[in-house]
């Protein structure tokens, strides 16, 4: 399966408008942490980004959508796809 054939699987999984939202709320706390540790100089805790996001994605899913985290079944598609969803999201390209 190739990317773009995921993204159309991964928005199956973000049908429901407030996991969308939760999702679009994670990327931005997970760009303000990015920002915080470059601006703190804790370059370390960079490493740490790429997992800020599931805390609000996984809550949609779990309270909101009823299935399981696409990261659970391809981690690096999933992440690609988390940041296509939010420039649709920003773009109005989502529902």
């Amino acid at each position: 399966m190739n990317l773009q054939e995921y993204y159309k699987y991964y928005l199956t999984l973000h049908q429901n408008k407030w996991n969308r939202r939760l999702h679009v709320m994670g990327q931005f706390a997970t760009m303000a942490f990015v920002g915080l540790c470059i601006y703190t100089k804790l370059y370390i805790l960079l490493l740490l980004a790429p997992f800020v996001v599931y805390p609000f994605a996984w809550s949609g899913h779990y309270f909101f959508e009823k299935n399981k985290p696409a990261a659970f079944s391809n981690p690096v598609y999933a992440k690609i796809s988390d940041w296509i969803m939010l420039k649709d999201y920003l773009l109005g390209r989502l529902k």
